[in-house]
């Protein structure tokens, strides 16, 4: 399970391209703050000193998080990039699989090469027919989480993509191999209350934030209108839990 994470579930994940917007997005409520570059592809990678400027920024206050980029599943990719990503200080490493081929090999390369003070975060793409057997793999070799996203940021929400059973489906897999679950992918304020229900542990968001689409700068007025909702899922989730006991 990622490790430094809020008591509140789910968790506010908001990604971030600089240190300013790292500042916001914590002043914004965000519990995991997470470095990427939307110019550049679904996880595209931030270059190194830009995360490490981010890592200063927030100074342990919450978690930090960076994507290495939409690379190839192959160990001779991955590694390399995991272990330049990791020296920046971050705490939680995010590496994509995108279905383009079996990725049991660069999993076993990364969880070998995992330094203890990172955690490793696999994200599946909900639009390329995401193995949902891989989570015990996951797991075997030193994965904290998973997460679900989209690689294809025009075809639509995570929750177009993959119907609600999926998900759930999804959430509790993941939890019974001791990962930590995320979703994300294009989602917007009003999914926050639908998906809380389902109980991951982090939803991730970009363009919700975002002044003008997910490639501009985050706007203060949105991020507190995601907090909002965030807030009330959370309330929600107490009383239903409240109630049953």
């Amino acid at each position: 399970m990622i490790e430094g994470l809020r008591r509140d579930r789910p968790a506010f994940l908001a990604s971030v391209t600089n240190a300013a917007e790292a500042e916001m997005a914590f002043r914004g409520g965000a519990g995991i703050i997470d470095c990427k570059d939307p110019a550049t592809g679904a996880l595209g990678a931030l270059d190194a000193e830009a995360v490490r400027d981010i890592v200063e920024v927030i100074s342990g206050r919450v978690p930090v998080s960076a994507t290495i980029g939409d690379l190839p599943a192959e160990a001779d990719a991955m590694v390399p990039a995991a272990v330049i990503m990791a020296a920046t200080g971050v705490d939680i490493v995010k590496i994509g699989f995108f279905g383009d081929r079996d990725p049991r090999p660069a999993i076993v390369a990364l969880g070998r090469e995992k330094q203890p003070s990172t955690q490793l975060v696999a994200v599946l793409m909900a639009d390329s027919n995401p193995d949902f057997s891989l989570l015990p793999i996951l797991a075997a070799h030193g994965f904290a989480g998973a997460m679900l996203d989209t690689a294809d940021k025009s075809a639509g929400r995570l929750t177009t993509v993959l119907s609600n059973d999926r998900l759930a489906e999804f959430v509790r897999a993941a939890a019974a191999n001791g990962l930590s679950s995320g979703l994300a992918g294009s989602l917007q304020r009003d999914d926050i209350a639908g998906l809380a229900r389902l109980n991951p542990d982090v939803l991730g968001f970009r363009g919700a934030l975002c002044a003008s689409g997910r490639v501009s700068g985050l706007d203060p007025k949105k991020l507190t209108a995601v907090r909002y909702e965030f807030e009330r899922a959370r309330s929600a989730s107490a009383a239903r839990e409240k109630s049953v006991a």
